[in-house]
């Protein structure tokens, strides 16, 4: 009896799950997925600053330009370019000999989705079809957090970043079609060696290999952003004024939730990483690193007042051992983080991002070829229609395009010799 009541469980889990991602490839038409952001060195670059000011983005109420949000019934005067144009920040590579090491360690999901199909020519091919010039591309979940040991890490890192560098961002196949954020040998903060590795691994990215920026996740074996333990890699980071992406992670969930975790867990571990860094005091400390944030931020547009509450309880953040914080500092933090649009073109995610920022720190992103499936219904060639309920056309131009530009300049001067 024990077994059959568990096959049925099992039957009912796998049902809900085929249910969810075939609902989710049927409504998200306009979904855009992707998004990587980055900054170089050697190959070099120099850092951008931000363009925007605590006064400009109050939190859960600064208007940033929202008056010039378009009615969708209104005819928009430019239109948007014809061609491959956008440059996608936040999408994923799976490289071969990756891919194999996953398999060896059992990994064969990510997000609770089977892991996809991946290969430069399929990228180049989904570019094509959806006006995308460049894609910045990055390891996703679980990195290389799932090798035992600290040198089993740090050799797959470089392995991967040398392979991202060789046969992608300076390759003469793919000339200006792909850039790239360096993943970092970590998977137990609490292991020295890591951190000294990740220092090391991320200078070597930015200074000699001359990758886009720095991928990290949004904590390590429980471990979240902001944790003093990483500070000797935010110092690094700082002295090397990158880009660096943060993209979400699974987190310890209840065993009853049987949904796939990329439908709502990650936007919430990019949330956690988020305010435990604003809390932790990175975002004023390490003023020389952009921090890119996947899925529009997680839930941190809709929750930056929320989040900002020990600004009135001084004596609670105190008591606690937390930075105390007055709501200038949180808004400006928060307006000077760097938003994607993976996963999250609708109204109600870009205008809450409008709130919190400027429309520079918007960056176009698809998630492919995580979130393949939600490109299926979309046949205008227009990967992200739905951003046309938030921005005019001049404004998705600088959402999908030249905001990265500005942040990404060796991508810029690449695109320029291309």
């Amino acid at each position: 009896m024990q077994n059959n009541d568990n096959d049925k469980i099992d039957t009912a889990r796998r049902t809900v799950l085929k249910g969810a991602l075939q609902f989710g490839a049927l409504t998200a038409g306009g979904l855009a997925v992707a998004g990587c952001g980055g900054s170089n060195g050697a190959r070099t670059e120099s850092n951008t600053p931000s363009t925007t000011t605590g006064q400009d983005n109050a939190v859960g109420g600064g208007n940033h330009n929202n008056d010039d949000i378009p009615d969708p019934t209104t005819p928009d005067a430019p239109t948007l370019p014809t061609g491959n144009f956008r440059i996608d920040v936040h999408c994923h590579h799976i490289p071969d000999f990756y891919r194999a090491s996953l398999a060896k360690h059992g990994i064969v999901t990510a997000g609770g989705i089977p892991i996809p199909a991946w290969s430069p020519s399929m990228a180049v091919d989904f570019m094509d079809k959806y006006g995308i010039q460049t894609q910045i591309v990055s390891i996703s979940e679980p990195g290389v957090a799932y090798l035992s040991t600290p040198q089993e890490r740090l050799d797959m890192a470089m392995e991967v970043n040398n392979y991202t560098t060789n046969e992608l961002i300076y390759s003469n196949h793919y000339p200006g079609r792909f850039g790239g954020f360096a993943v970092l040998p970590i998977g137990d903060p609490n292991n020295p060696l890591d951190i000294i590795n990740a220092c090391s691994e991320a200078t070597r990215a930015i200074k000699i290999l001359g990758m886009d920026g720095i991928g990290l996740l949004s904590n390590y074996n429980g471990i979240y952003l902001g944790d003093p333990r990483f500070t000797p890699l935010m110092l690094t980071l700082n002295t090397l004024g990158c880009m660096v992406f943060v993209h979400p992670v699974t987190p310890v969930k209840p065993d009853s939730i049987i949904l796939p975790t990329f439908l709502f867990e990650f936007t919430f571990d990019t949330t956690r990483a988020a305010v435990n860094m604003l809390y932790n005091g990175i975002y004023r400390i390490y003023p020389r690193i952009r921090w890119l944030l996947a899925h529009a931020g997680g839930t941190i547009p809709y929750l930056s007042y929320r989040t900002s509450l020990l600004t009135v309880t001084p004596a609670l953040a105190d008591s606690l051992g937390l930075e105390v914080l007055d709501e200038v500092k949180i808004l400006a933090s928060y307006g000077d983080l760097f938003y994607d649009t993976a996963l999250s073109p609708a109204p109600a995610a870009m205008k809450s991002v409008r709130e919190v920022t400027s429309l520079d720190h918007i960056l176009f992103a698809t998630d492919w070829p995580f979130a393949g499936p939600a490109f299926a219904v979309t046949t205008s060639g227009d990967p992200q229609p739905r951003l046309s309920e938030t921005f005019t056309d001049q404004e998705r131009l600088s959402v999908e395009r030249e905001n990265a530009l500005k942040q990404f300049p060796s991508l810029s001067r690449r695109l320029e010799d291309a």
